[in-house]
Formats: structure tokens, sequence, C-alpha cells
């Protein structure tokens, strides 16, 4: 069994991550953490993969990921795939399902702060995810510590 966590950086997608390597603890899974990198430096700016004057360059941007993921959760699998600058959430989310169904996917979890509206209706990356039936969704909507005491004991984001 294997956990799959979208990562962008962003306060849900920690979040999700937090969660996924908890029940992970809990159940012995697997999780292996997918971020999209799109070739824009604009775009690593706005998640905080690139300093205000730093030159887009893959390498420092998977570094900063890399090591970011590493802080949150040292044992899981960091894999990343590169994009083109002016890729869609539909491309981002297609990129995340695919590399989903290559490791085995049995959860994806999905920070997303639209999924109180039925899952069909996300307006982001994370509708199209959902929308694969090859593995469950477990989508993480508040960062906050989790509802699930053996969850929330093994928290690294709210001690």
């Amino acid at each position: 069994m294997t956990f799959v966590v979208p990562y962008d950086g962003g306060e849900l997608a920690r979040t999700a991550l937090d969660r996924a390597v908890a029940l992970g603890e809990l159940m012995d899974v697997n999780v292996v953490v997918v971020t999209v990198v799109p070739h824009d430096s604009r775009y690593a700016r706005k998640h905080g993969w690139l300093a205000a004057d730093e030159a887009f360059d893959v390498e420092t941007v998977v570094t900063q990921i890399r090591a970011d993921v590493r802080d949150l959760a040292p044992e899981a699998r960091f894999e990343y795939v590169l994009t083109d600058q002016y890729a869609s959430p539909g491309t981002i989310a297609s990129k995340v399902r695919n590399k989903a169904r290559e490791v085995g996917a049995s959860v994806v979890f999905v920070g997303s702060d639209d999924a109180g509206r039925l899952v069909t209706s996300l307006r982001s990356v994370g509708s199209t995810i959902a929308a694969d039936d090859r593995y469950d969704v477990y989508i993480v909507r508040k960062a906050e510590p989790s509802a699930i005491d053996q969850v929330a004991e093994r928290s690294r984001l709210f001690d």
C-alpha cells in the first residue's frame, strides 16, 4: 500500500502530508510526495521555492522543495515531475495522477480549501486527481489538528 501526497508547499499541502505520514505510521504504509515543477520563476517564487533575486534553476527549486519535505516527513519518498512554464491546473493534476498510478497509490491525500463543495466541483488540481477511481482520496480542508486522536498525536505540525 502507498499513500501519495501532491505537494506545493502550501499550508493545506503541508497538512495533507502531515496526515499521510501519521496514518502511514499507524498502518505501516509508505508515503510518496509528488511535486509538479513548472519551469516558471514566478510560480516558483509564489510557492517559496526561489528567492526574489534568484533566476529559475531546476536544481535550486527541487533542492528547496526536497528540504521542505524532509523537514516535515523525513521517511517519505520525494519525487518531482517537470512541466513547461504555462502548465494549467489540469496539466499539473494529470502529472500527479500519472505519478500516483506509477507508484501504485492506494490513497491520495489532497489539501484543498475548495473541498467544502462536492468533490466534482473542486476548482483546483484536486478535482482532476479525485476523478481517478484507481485510488481513494483523502481531502484535507483545514490546516488544523486531525480529529482522529491517534493521527493528531503523531502530527509534526501541531505539536
